[in-house]
């Protein structure tokens, strides 16, 4: 019962450097200090960073953005999510450079402050709600009050309100108890029985963004940094659990997320910096210190279709979700259970090596 909490307070220590060519004071500005929460988006910070920089902008019309060594940061990507996937070895505090001026609106769709992020949270959680229940009649039926209180419950973090409001949407994944057996049945090596159907058969909607890298590397540092987002994926991809699984693991859900990597099953020679099921919830909280509605229900969606053709000789090098590393033997109940975002999708990271 523990781990939404510890995902619900994690968060990611920000230095946040405005960008030289908009300083006009010396000397410049330091460096803004602020403790951003993970399941946040970049945009949400704008009140406590304007007027921290405001005495030196130039004149005009201000339009914040964020870059992290000189890629555009995607503004609907939740800010946990952007630092697993842009930090592969975490960096505390993380640096990153705002803007006010000059929109790339070449690499980013337009975004408009609260409001955009608003809408394209609750677009993101019409579009869970569809693959999970074939429709999205609950989100679309919510009440405008309703609807206000669980986006100020994302906004402010607060995990009580959130679900007093989303319990409203019968959005369900998993039984927890079904979590459990599966648990003591691969940490105890059991003999195989017949377990009680005890889960509810579910479509959980995930979201995989892949970094392919071409270099081989054994310690995280040695990650390339990524300067476009053309070297990641983003994948739509919903992993059905169903009641005959016995113990459904992460690394089946993988199996089914990228399938072009097991045609001769490479991800059981990776190694990965796991951590044990206990761990994962321990550690969840380290850090602390529009998207379109999919139209056609069990189609995979890829927004980069030429990056998704992974080599079927690739090798996942790191696997990482809410901050956590998780061994692959974890059933994929529990992660769906404990480790989805506020909009309902799992974010799942994945750093890939493919062949040259």
């Amino acid at each position: 019962m523990e781990a939404p909490k510890y995902v619900w307070e994690g968060a990611i220590p920000l230095q946040i450097h405005l960008h030289e060519s908009q300083v006009t004071t010396l000397p410049p500005p330091p460096p803004a200090l602020i403790l951003a929460p993970r399941i946040g988006y970049l945009p949400l910070l704008a009140p406590l960073i304007k007027p921290y920089f405001s005495s030196t902008l130039p004149p005009g019309v201000d339009t914040i953005w964020f870059d992290c060594n000189g890629l555009p940061l995607k503004w609907y990507i939740p800010t946990g999510v952007l630092f697993d996937l842009l930090c592969p070895e975490p960096e505390r505090p993380w640096n990153i450079t705002v803007h006010f001026r000059g929109y790339p609106g070449n690499v980013l769709i337009p975004c408009e402050g609260e409001d955009s992020v608003k809408w394209s949270f609750i677009n993101s959680l019409k579009e869970a709600a569809y693959i999970m229940n074939g429709n999205c009649k609950n989100v679309m039926n919510m009440s405008q009050s309703d609807q206000l209180e669980l986006w100020h419950s994302v906004m402010n973090g607060n995990l009580e309100a959130y679900q007093r409001v989303s319990s409203k949407l019968k959005l369900a994944t998993v039984d927890d108890e079904y979590a459990s057996l599966c648990l003591q049945k691969s940490q105890q090596s059991v003999i195989e029985t017949d377990l009680p159907a005890q889960a509810k058969t579910g479509r959980v909607p995930v979201r995989l963004y892949v970094l392919s890298v071409s270099k081989d590397f054994d310690d995280l540092d040695e990650i390339p940094r990524v300067d476009s987002w053309e070297k990641i994926s983003y994948i739509n991809r919903p992993v059905e659990i169903r009641k005959e699984d016995k113990c459904f693991t992460l690394h089946d859900a993988l199996k089914i997320l990228l399938p072009e990597l097991f045609l001769d099953e490479s991800l059981m020679n990776v190694k990965l910096g796991g951590v044990d099921l206990e761990d994962a919830v321990r550690n969840s909280n380290e850090d602390v210190t529009s998207v379109k509605v999919v139209e056609d229900q069990g189609q995979n969606v890829c927004k980069q279709p030429e990056a998704c053709r992974i080599s079927s000789s690739a090798k996942i090098k790191l696997i990482r979700i809410q901050g956590i590393e998780p061994k692959l033997e974890i059933p994929f109940s529990w992660v769906a259970n404990n480790l989805l975002n506020p909009d309902y999708f799992l974010h799942v990271c994945v750093c890939v090596k493919v062949a040259q």
